[in-house]
């Protein structure tokens, strides 16, 4: 089957070209997914995209037209995917439901211990000869109370991380979990999590119920936030009421893997252009914020797992119709 792959990558050619062993017809390119480059499908029976690509209507309208007739993501996230619209076109759709239960969490600690003890600073100052410690001042891991937010298999293995630190758990999901519970969280509510946590990590998908789960009345509830941490979906925090909580001092240190607006901004090199996003560029100016670019995912074993699922998902739907890991409506 013709498959055309958006977003492509280096990396994201070479894993798939390993999982597909020439099965498959993929044809790679660099162009995001959006209704102008849809025409890039013409005679592909399939499409493969990515979390930042666009898939709403006026997109699935121009691949239909293309001869499109399954929309392959190589990711779990599916809030740029207007399902509604999909179904009325008799499109099928798939995802990658998990591809590593570490990646993620292992880049959320990460990002924790770099932001709590300064190493991306300290690393640029041993490179100037400078080997002063003022300004890099941490805290200890040991004993702090941690909120975490989403308590899936990302979520589970962030505890155990944060157990090993000798931390005390909270958690907050819909659906408590009984393995979270024998790892030591205990659930709370909402505002319990927000007030009496030192370290919030969150771990949601991006629904109508998450969307701007941190917001201005998240934030006044904070009492004791030593670092707020997201690698889930940009769009569960809402970033104005975040920059004003990094100022008002009510959240001590922000770490991100993911940003609301980043489908204009990350998985490319901007380095010689001018950053037009003046809310991102806001971020960047602050001492107490690190920024990664979506990177959590990316260790050899996920991008593995996610090639192979890929084409296990076109290969079902070219064998038998449908997809392994169709996308549900929640």
């Amino acid at each position: 089957m013709r498959v055309t792959v958006f977003s492509a990558k280096p990396y994201d050619e070479e894993f798939l070209k390993s999982a597909n062993e020439g099965r498959h017809d993929l044809v790679f390119t660099e162009a995001p997914l959006h209704a102008p480059t849809a025409k890039l499908a013409a005679g592909s029976k399939a499409v493969c995209a990515f979390v930042n690509d666009d898939l709403g209507a006026s997109t699935l309208s121009e691949l239909k037209e293309a001869g499109v007739k399954l929309v392959a993501l190589r990711c779990a996230g599916f809030n740029r995917l207007d399902l509604t619209t999909a179904d009325h076109l008799q499109m099928a759709t798939a995802r990658v439901p998990s591809y590593s239960p570490y990646a993620i969490a292992e880049h959320t600690l990460a990002l924790v211990m770099t932001l709590n003890r300064k190493i991306h600073r300290a690393y640029n100052r041993v490179r100037e000869g400078n080997f002063a410690l003022n300004g890099l001042l941490g805290f200890d891991l040991h004993g702090k109370t941690v909120g975490v937010v989403g308590t899936g298999g990302i979520g589970r293995n962030v505890m155990r991380a944060f157990s090993g630190f000798g931390c005390k758990i909270l958690a907050f999901d819909p659906y408590p979990n009984d393995e979270a519970i024998a790892l030591g969280a205990r659930y709370v509510d909402k505002d319990e999590l927000l007030e009496r946590s030192e370290i919030i990590t969150l771990h949601c998908p991006l629904t109508p119920e998450t969307r701007h789960f941190i917001d201005e009345k998240a934030i006044d509830a904070m009492q004791r936030c030593k670092m707020l941490v997201n690698t889930s979906r940009g769009g569960v925090i809402d970033t104005l009421a975040v920059i004003e909580g990094l100022k008002s001092g009510r959240i001590g240190a922000l770490a991100l893997d993911v940003y609301e607006e980043e489908e204009d901004l990350f998985f490319r090199d901007l380095s010689s252009t001018v950053i037009r996003d003046d809310i991102f560029a806001r971020l960047l100016t602050f001492p107490n914020v690190l920024i990664t670019g979506h990177q959590g995912f990316f260790t050899a074993e996920a991008l593995y797992n996610i090639a192979h699922t890929t084409i296990a998902n076109i290969t079902a739907f070219e064998e038998k119709g449908a997809a392994l890991h169709p996308i549900e409506r929640r």
